[in-house]
C-alpha cells in the first residue's frame, strides 16, 4: 500500500483487480478545497489509457512487477519460451502477451519480460534490432536513395518498408516500436 502522494511515473497500481501503470501524475493544490492528484493511467494488459483523479493522501494498492532480462529460445505452438539468464528457469509467454513484438524476435535475442505473481504481463524489446532481408523485389536502374520505398520480408516473416536500393540478403536495422527502417546494419 502507498498513498497518492508517493506516486511516481512507471509505478504499477492494482485498482479493482486490474493492473494500471502510472504514465503521468500531477499534484494539484487549488485555492479552495483539498489537494488532489490528477493521473494518467495505462492498463498493463489491454493498453487502454484513462485519466483518474484521487484525493491527496488516499491509499492505493501497489503491485509488484518483476522485470527480468530473458533470452528468447523458441516458439512452442502459440507460446513463446523465454529463459531467465540468471536462474536458467524457462517460462512460457502466450502469443497474445508477446503481440507485435513477435515480428522482431529472433532465437537467442534478449528481451525484458515483466511478470506479476508469476504471470507474464508484457515483453519489452530493445528499441532497434538487426534483421536480414529474405526477400525483396530487385531495384531497377535509376532507383535512387531519395526515391520511394518497397516492401521487404525479413527473417522473422515481418514486412518492412525499405528504400529501393536495398537488396535481398542485406542486414538492416529496424525500430521495434513502429517497424520503421532505420538503415543498413
Amino acid at each position: 500500500m502507498a498513498t497518492t502522494n508517493d506516486l511516481k511515473n512507471g509505478m504499477v497500481l492494482n485498482l479493482d483487480g486490474e493492473l494500471w501503470a502510472v504514465v503521468e501524475f500531477q499534484h494539484v493544490k487549488p485555492g479552495k478545497g483539498g489537494a488532489f492528484v490528477r493521473t494518467t493511467l495505462k492498463n498493463v494488459l489491454s493498453g487502454k489509457v484513462v485519466d483518474k483523479t484521487f484525493n491527496a493522501g488516499t491509499k492505493v494498492e501497489t503491485a509488484t512487477v518483476d522485470k527480468r532480462t530473458m533470452q528468447y529460445l523458441y516458439a512452442d505452438g502459440d507460446d513463446y519460451v523465454f529463459m531467465d539468464l540468471e536462474t536458467f528457469d524457462q517460462i512460457h509467454v502466450p502469443g497474445g502477451t508477446v503481440g507485435e513484438a513477435a515480428n522482431y524476435l529472433l532465437p537467442e535475442a534478449e528481451a525484458t519480460v515483466a511478470t506479476h505473481e508469476g504471470v507474464p504481463l508484457y515483453i519489452e524489446l530493445p528499441t532497434s534490432v538487426v534483421l536480414e532481408i529474405t526477400y525483396t523485389e530487385p531495384g531497377l536502374q535509376g532507383d535512387r536513395s531519395t526515391g520511394g520505398n518497397k516492401p521487404a520480408t525479413v527473417e522473422t516473416g515481418a514486412t518492412v518498408q525499405v528504400p529501393l536500393f536495398i537488396t535481398t540478403g542485406e542486414k538492416i536495422k529496424v525500430d521495434t516500436r513502429d517497424g520503421r527502417y532505420l538503415g543498413r546494419a
